[in-house]
This record gives structure tokens, C-alpha cells and sequence, in this order.
């Protein structure tokens, strides 16, 4: 098991999926909304039809949300089409960038 949420992190998780890997080992800069882990080739084709062609976009609305992980996967769930897989792992993506990264 990994432990996600940084130093002293208690949140126990399935091992980090390569797409999780990739996306939290360098920051945002431009990178296309498809690359947030757990963001499927039709949910990115659902963002970017709403705006959210960016990952950094996708991130502000997070961040819009007060990192409120239930209110984020409800939003994309119910307003992009996400699974409840999808919205999770995406929410998990932001979430653990956001601990590397701010």
C-alpha cells in the first residue's frame, strides 16, 4: 500500500497508478486535460466541450470548490459525464498534485 497526503499522510490507497506517477512528477505547465489521471478519452472530449482544455483549468475549478473532494466528484459527475471511477481517481489526481505542488 501507499500512503498519499505527504509527510505523515494516514490515507492508505491502492498502489499509485502510472497515470497518477506521470502526472505528479513534474508540474502542470500546459498539459492537456486528458493528461489528469482518471480523465477518460470521452470525459476530456466532455471537459474541453465545457472549457476545461487544460489540466491547470481543471485544477482551478478544484480549487474553485475549496478542495472539496465530494463537491468536485459530484460536479463531474453530474455536469461532465464522469463516472464515479473517474470523478474519484481525477479527484485523487488533483488532490495529491496540489500536496506536491502548493
Amino acid at each position: 500500500m501507499v500512503t498519499l497526503g505527504g509527510p505523515g499522510g494516514t490515507k492508505d490507497m491502492e498502489p499509485m497508478s502510472p497515470g497518477l506517477r506521470a502526472f505528479l512528477s513534474e508540474p502542470m505547465g500546459e498539459k492537456d486535460v486528458c493528461w489528469v489521471d482518471g480523465v477518460s478519452r470521452e470525459l476530456a472530449v466532455n471537459l474541453v466541450a465545457k472549457g476545461f482544455s487544460k489540466a491547470y483549468i481543471l485544477l482551478g475549478q478544484f480549487l474553485l470548490m475549496h478542495k472539496d473532494e465530494d463537491e468536485f466528484q459530484k460536479w463531474l459527475i453530474d455536469c461532465c459525464g464522469a463516472t464515479e471511477c473517474e470523478a474519484r481517481r481525477s479527484t485523487t489526481c488533483l488532490k495529491e498534485w496540489c500536496t506536491c505542488f502548493l
